[in-house]
């Protein structure tokens, strides 16, 4: 496969996808910009809206051409997170605005600008001429910034019923950490939020024998997780972390010993452990650290997904050599950082990510080098190539 004709049609992609208001949940125009794009080149597309009470509706694209063996699938969304304060922009966040070879805008890294060069890699690809030898998807959620509900796990429930099989998908979020092809994602630790409530007795301050306060408690609690290291982290994993993300305690007045004291926490867990392991754990310490306190618990529990590792084999072997090819480095095979929808996808075929750098994602000023943006797509279009042996 030859390098891209025409870098600029990445670009270009980029900064449509980008000047659609695609905000969780809203589509904002980007599944009909994309479904639109790729129907010309010969794609069958399918829309796929997918409701849940309680949740968003959400829009979602599925796009395939051909219909042989291997069938590669693209993955990615197209909804970004809330700009925050848009006066702190130093450029509108919609304008896709490039300013001293730099492309600003919410979405740029965050992944508009990946899925605009992968769909630039695979048209200039087909404009070659040459036969796909095999099959080629893009499943495009608007959902995966949000509850992640609505989305990939409904396309991929989706895609089973109608009986399509995946052989490799290659995920697009922003792996890379300060150049193009210095990292690949190979899998992702769990993750897992909990919500603890520690009970106590209600009363007046002044008379503290009366009641019992759940502050030392929820205390005793927390630091006994903390007060363990869960792991030491394994071949390929960092170590198991617990984190305190919020301590609550709804009580305005200033005389009234509270009723119960509340903690949010997240822990992000490798391999060595899985969601009940790890709940059975935390009773376990809470239960010690309460005995004969007058307290009681409750713990809530929400598990995004396990930890998964994606096996070495062709699908990372390929992506490895057409960095290589591109870049000269080879590339870090890591599962750092936070969950994607691979844990999702995973269940159905060997997954990995690759994508532009994430130094500014989710920030006011969200940017990416249209340096970057040409390189990916070069990558992107030898990896097609080796992929699909042309």
């Amino acid at each position: 496969m030859s390098m891209t004709q025409n870098p600029q049609n990445s670009l270009s992609i980029a900064q449509n996808l980008i000047r659609c208001v695609s905000v969780t949940p809203d589509e904002g125009g980007a599944l009909d910009y994309l479904e639109k794009i790729l129907s010309q080149a010969g794609f069958t597309c399918h829309r796929l809206p997918f409701s849940e009470e309680g949740t968003p509706d959400v829009d979602n694209l599925y796009a395939r051409l051909g219909t042989s063996s291997p069938h590669l699938c693209y993955a990615g969304h197209t909804d970004v997170v809330p700009v925050g304060n848009e006066a702190d922009w130093d450029f509108p966040p919609f304008d896709a605005h490039i300013e001293d070879g730099i492309l600003h805008g919410r979405g740029t890294a965050d992944m508009k600008g990946g899925i605009a060069c992968f769909v630039g890699a695979v048209l200039a690809d087909l404009k070659s001429g040459k036969p796909l030898n095999g099959s080629i998807s893009f499943l495009i959620t608007g959902d995966e910034e949000g509850p992640a509900i609505n989305g990939t796990p409904k396309m991929l429930d989706w895609l089973e019923k109608r009986g399509e099989k995946i052989d490799h998908c290659l995920v697009g979020e922003p792996t890379n950490v300060t150049e193009i092809g210095d990292m690949i994602k190979i899998g992702r630790r769990g993750s897992m939020n909990g919500w603890l409530i520690v009970k106590g007795k209600q009363g007046h301050v002044a008379y503290p024998h009366l009641a019992n306060n759940p502050v030392p408690g929820l205390l005793a609690v927390l630091l006994a997780f903390y007060g363990e290291r869960l792991d030491k982290g394994t071949e390929h994993f960092q170590p198991t972390n617990f984190e305190v993300t919020n301590i609550s305690i709804d009580n305005k007045a200033t005389n009234v010993i509270p009723a119960d004291a509340r903690a949010q926490f997240n822990i992000r867990f490798n391999d060595l452990w899985n969601g009940e392991q790890l709940q059975a754990w935390l009773h376990k310490r809470a239960k010690k650290a309460l005995k004969d306190t007058g307290f009681d618990y409750e713990i809530e529990f929400l598990v995004s997904g396990d930890s998964f590792l994606t096996d070495a084999g062709p699908i990372i072997k390929t992506l490895s050599a057409a960095i290589t090819d591109s870049t000269g480095m080879t590339p870090e095979l890591s599962t750092s950082g936070g969950t994607s929808d691979a844990r999702f996808i995973k269940n159905y075929c060997p997954v990995i990510e690759f994508g532009l750098c994430n130094r500014t994602i989710h920030q006011v000023n969200e940017q990416v080098p249209v340096a970057h943006i040409e390189q990916l797509t070069v990558i992107f279009e030898g990896f097609l190539g080796r992929y699909f042996l042309k």
